[in-house]
């Protein structure tokens, strides 16, 4: 797993919008912008992990999109969670596409 990658999971679940500072959201976004395109399907995996339960200033949908670049994306194992709505919206991203899962 690249660098970049690990580092912004160091971070935890992204924060939430009520009760993160700006000081914490800059840091969050610098460090997910820091993670080039395509993402590999074990860094995927790991970043299905930062969801939580509210959209963090819409970083939450571009975790999605880029999650979404793994070469084996859609995989099926990050998407068993669907009580959380992000991994729920990334099925469901996944069937509109036409894929069976």
């Amino acid at each position: 797993m690249r660098s970049e990658v690990i580092s912004f999971l160091e971070l935890g679940r992204l924060p939430l919008e009520d009760s993160a500072t700006a000081e914490l959201i800059r840091e969050v976004e610098s460090r997910y912008k820091s993670i080039m395109r395509p993402v590999s399907d074990d860094e995927a995996r790991a970043l299905v992990s930062m969801f939580n339960s509210d959209g963090c200033f819409g970083l939450a949908s571009s975790l999605m999109h880029l999650i979404e670049t793994a070469p084996s994306w859609p995989i099926a194992e990050c998407l068993e969670n669907l009580a959380n709505e992000w991994v729920a919206e990334l099925k469901q991203r996944a069937v509109r596409s036409g894929y069976v899962l």
